[in-house]
Order: C-alpha cells, then sequence, then structure tokens
C-alpha cells in the first residue's frame, strides 16, 4: 500500500534541530547547560521532536544529548548518527534515558556525494541502509532515515534507497534539500513521487530545507501541500551556511493560511517570540529587523497611509497579531514617514492634551526634526509640546498647558 503520509490528525510535526544543525552554524556552538535551557524551552514551546544534537561528534555533544534525553520527558528527544554501527550505537547510548528516543540516521543518495565523499556505489548505498537501519530499529523502536542530499539524487535510485530504509524499520522518512538546490514546485513533486512509489503502513514524510536560495520555508510549506507531515526547522532559521527553514514563518504560515494547509499543529504560538528573543540572548546572535514573524521591525508602521489603517483597525496591513505570537504590541514608529494620525495617536497615549490647532503646528516641527533623526522618540514629543507651548505658569490658579501621564 501507500505510505500513509496523512495520520488520522491531519498533524503537522515540528522536528526542531536548532540545537543540532543549528549549532552547526559558525559561532553557534552551545554547551550542555545552554542547550538543556534551549532544550526546555522547545519543550513548553510544544515541539513534537527535539534533536538535541549529534553525539559521535564530541564528548560534549554526546553528553548534552544525555542530559537532555534525561530530562525532557514529554518531547521526543532525537540524535543524530551517520549509517554505521559505532555511531547508531553511541546515540543509542546517549538516548538511553530518554522517555521518547529516535535514532535519527543518514547517508548520502546523489551520485555526487556517493562518488567524491563517500567512494561508494549505488549498491554499497543499498547494502549499508539495509545493515545499519535494521541495527537501528534492533535498539529503538522510532528510527527515521534520511537521504543526504536528496534533491539532487537520482529520483527513481531515492524511492529505492527510501524503499529499503522503510523494509528495514523505518518509521520516518526525512527527505532532505541539503544544499537547498530544489525549488517549491520540484519539492512538491518529488515528495508526491516518493508518496506513490514507496510501500509500508504509518510512515510519516518529513523535509529538511535548506535556506541558500532563500526557499526554505516556501520548500517546506510545498512539501506538506504534497503529503510530509514532519517538518524540520530552527529558531530563527539559524544553521549552516544560509540557515534553515524558519519554525517561527512555519509554524505562522499554516495558522495564518490554515484554509490552504487545514492541518493541526501543536506549537504555542505564543511563545514564538519569546523562544527567539532566548536563543538570540543565548548565542549573542539578534535576528535581523526585517526577519518575518519575530524581527523588531515586523508588526512595525512607520508610513503615514499604513499607520492610519492600523490605527482605524489592524486587520488593514496585519494578518496576525504581535501579540498572537508573544511579541509586545508596540506598532506605530515614528519617523519621516508618519502621519498626523499617528503623531496624534502618540500624543494622547503619552498623556498630552494636544488640540487640533495644535496639531497642525506641532506636525510640521515634527517633520522637520524627523527629516534630521531616524526615529523620533518619545522624550523629544514631551519637549517639544512643552517649547511650543512656552513655560508652565507658577501660579495655583492656572491649569498646566502640559499634562503628561
Amino acid at each position: 500500500m501507500d505510505i500513509d503520509v496523512a495520520a488520522p490528525s491531519e498533524q503537522v510535526l515540528i522536528f526542531d534541530t536548532t540545537l543540532r544543525d543549528g549549532e552547526q552554524s559558525p559561532g553557534c556552538s552551545m554547551n550542555t547547560e545552554e542547550k538543556l535551557v534551549l532544550a526546555r524551552q522547545l519543550e513548553r514551546l510544544g515541539v513534537d521532536i527535539i534533536e538535541a544534537g549529534f553525539p559521535i561528534a564530541s564528548q560534549g555533544d554526546f553528553e548534552a544529548v544525555q542530559r537532555v534525553a534525561s530530562e525532557i520527558r514529554g518531547t521526543r528527544v532525537a540524535g543524530l548518527c551517520r549509517c554505521m554501527r559505532k555511531d547508531i550505537d553511541v546515540a543509542h547510548q546517549a538516548l538511553k534515558s530518554a522517555a521518547r528516543p529516535r535514532i535519527h540516521t543518514f547517508l548520502a543518495t546523489s551520485d555526487i556525494h556517493l562518488k567524491y565523499k563517500l567512494k561508494m556505489s549505488r549498491e554499497d548505498a543499498l547494502s549499508h541502509v539495509r545493515d545499519w537501519v535494521s541495527h537501528a530499529r534492533s535498539l529503538c523502536d522510532d528510527v527515521e532515515f534520511s537521504p543526504e542530499d536528496a534533491t539532487r539524487s537520482d529520483p527513481d535510485f531515492l524511492c529505492e534507497i527510501l524503499q529499503v530504509a522503510v523494509d528495514s524499520g523505518a518509521t520516518t522518512l526525512n527527505i532532505p534539500d541539503t544544499v537547498g538546490y530544489t525549488m517549491p514546485v520540484e519539492y512538491g513533486n518529488l515528495i508526491r513521487k516518493i508518496r506513490h512509489t514507496v510501500k509500508g503502513e504509518n510512515i510519516v514524510l518529513s523535509c529538511h530545507c535548506h535556506n541558500d536560495l532563500g526557499m526554505a520555508v516556501a520548500n517546506s510549506l510545498a512539501a506538506v501541500a504534497a503529503g510530509a507531515r514532519q517538518v524540520e526547522c530552527t529558531i530563527n532559521g539559524i544553521g549552516e551556511r544560509a540557515g534553515n527553514a524558519a519554525m517561527e514563518e512555519v509554524v505562522m504560515s499554516l495558522f495564518v493560511r490554515s484554509d490552504v494547509f487545514p492541518y493541526k499543529c501543536g506549537v504555542d504560538r505564543s511563545k514564538l517570540y519569546a523562544s527567539s528573543q532566548l536563543l538570540s540572548q543565548t548565542l549573542g546572535f539578534n535576528v535581523q529587523p526585517n526577519k518575518a514573524i519575530v524581527g523588531r521591525n515586523a508588526f512595525a508602521h512607520e508610513a503615514g497611509i499604513h499607520q492610519h489603517g492600523v490605527l482605524s483597525n489592524p486587520i488593514c496591513y496585519e494578518i496576525m497579531t504581535p501579540e498572537s505570537v508573544g511579541m509586545p504590541g508596540d506598532r506605530i514608529v515614528l519617523g519621516k514617514h508618519s502621519g498626523r494620525h499617528a503623531l496624534m495617536h502618540r500624543f494622547n497615549e503619552l498623556g498630552l492634551n494636544v488640540s487640533a490647532e495644535e496639531i497642525e503646528v506641532l506636525y510640521g516641527k515634527f517633520t522637520h526634526l524627523a527629516d534630521r533623526k531616524k526615529k523620533v522618540y518619545d522624550q523629544d514629543l514631551i519637549s517639544m509640546v512643552a517649547t511650543h507651548r512656552g513655560p508652565v505658569s507658577d501660579s495655583p490658579n492656572d491649569s498646566p498647558n502640559l499634562v503628561t501621564a
């Protein structure tokens, strides 16, 4: 029978690899305690699988996977390993204390990798997968297999080796776009071909996309549309080279466009911003200001027309709210593109009693100041009103000209 990729619940599983693939970004390595802090946050966030590391890579990575496996009880914990006995045995040892362990093993399948990296024939690769996926399954009931560089592999050979993996006990088949090469239409068609070619019961198809051409999230969503039910991703999209699919973008795409993706996702969206901030603080890497979902400008509006629309009703320009991802809700940024509505709105928030006549004069002063500054701050506005009105009378019978909250 065909792979049953669409589970009855139609749930898309979120496989977070921030602690493994994300950590492989230059300058993003984490020690055991940092990984534990992030793993606890990922569990609170509600991801389905945490890939805690690559146990064979170093003693430190082994210990980190071991600690995460022993402390995280509600979320599956995965360890990555090559399709080799020693790697698999070490991963098994690191995961032994996990409540829900997963062995994630991989072998390259593209002719480029087989020839130049592995010095291995296709027949050798098939034999390797048969032997070592079977060995992994003898140690763990939950085995994931990834054919590295799948999107540059011969599709027929790819399906052949995936069938061997299923027959040998793999329960999840991950299709990595290892070098960020594929396009959404191509990737979706590849997922469909695998669905209709590889046979097995209750096998989950997974996608793992890199962002070398800026397509990681688009390719991941194309895979979901084609039947993949697990998305491998990272917080803030960190990862090797240009990074991985950004988890927050995948999750919010599934939520905002539920008309296109009518599937369940267990991630708590209100914790996305906090998770992004925690990772940034841990690594000392801030996300770019215009980063979708979690960048500081993701919900900021400076253009006057946009500000007027947002103040009238946020739905005019916002397809989601900052509160929905746990971000503070201050949307309005005052700059040279801002209009009178935004300026009056901010004066009101500051408790300044500005009349309609005054706003015309103050708006001229504001635009003159904004031409010289990238951003106009609250103290600038308070000073502007005070200067415009002149000194406040000392007489107790006089009402103050400036009222502040």
